[in-house]
């Protein structure tokens, strides 16, 4: 049995002669909570496209649980337990948080069944659990357009949840939120990494140092380097690339 959770071997993606992705070659570990850091570029996008199919390989492979998934479509790929959570929420507005959590749990669900069907015992528990982990109990009827953009987010995140993937893929989970919700948003994804495997791309760098236990830099579409946020954030290579002089301050300020 394979012990990676997901393995990227020699692969390359290429859009009209101009590569996206370059021979990146990148692995975890079940359980791992991975944060993807990259200047604007350096193929952080691409590389979550991959994973769940909205882009195929040029060369090289995606493995999944030891399954290569190159041929797979987009649904055949989440069906195997890779979710992703995209930079603006995806939620239906006009539903409750509670209503948004019982459509999530239970895929052959649509909007008519929610509002008029009686939700099973069972489905009713797993969404007061999300609720209770998501921290929107105290909001959990009312309309969804009313939360704030860090609650969409988490209410985002808890449906990935419901769906009970093995991988996560939160994309810039904390773009535009206040100092307190970007706190608990850290804290939920740390919460959830000990369930879950997670890859987090993010940008803002006292919020990877809240979370981070393994980071990887992009560069030019290739892994430029891996480790704790404290090597990478030493790294000459990274500083030069990506931090750049304007940002080394920045960064060593949240040591």
């Amino acid at each position: 049995m394979n012990a990676k959770i997901l393995e990227i071997e020699n692969l390359t993606v290429s859009f009209d002669g101009f590569k996206a992705l370059n021979d990146l070659n990148f692995s975890m570990e079940p359980g791992e909570l991975r944060v993807i850091i990259g200047p604007n570029g350096a193929g952080k996008t691409t590389f979550l496209d991959i994973i769940t199919g909205k882009v195929k390989p040029t060369e090289g492979r995606v493995l999944f649980k030891g399954r290569n998934v190159r041929s797979l479509s987009e649904h055949q790929i989440a069906r195997l337990g890779i979710g992703r959570k995209f930079q603006t929420p995806r939620v239906y507005l006009n539903l409750s948080p509670r209503e948004n959590l019982e459509i999530a749990c239970n895929r052959n669900k649509n909007l008519l069944s929610t509002l008029f069907k009686r939700t099973p015992i069972a489905e009713r528990r797993t969404v007061s659990g999300l609720l209770e982990t998501i921290g929107l109990v105290p909001k959990a009827d009312l309309k969804a357009n009313l939360l704030s953009h860090g609650e969409k987010q988490w209410l985002e995140i808890g449906m990935l949840v419901a769906q009970s993937p093995d991988l996560l893929l939160v994309d810039e989970p904390v773009a535009g939120l206040t100092d307190e919700e970007t706190e608990k948003t850290g804290e939920l994804l740390m919460s959830l990494a000990e369930s879950h495997s997670i890859i987090v791309i993010e940008h803002d760098m006292e919020f990877v140092r809240q979370i981070a236990r393994q980071v990887t830099v992009l560069h030019q579409g290739s892994v430029l380097c891996e480790g704790t946020i404290d090597e990478v954030q030493s790294n000459p290579q990274v500083i030069e690339v990506y931090l750049g002089r304007e940002m080394e301050e920045d960064m060593h300020a949240v040591s």
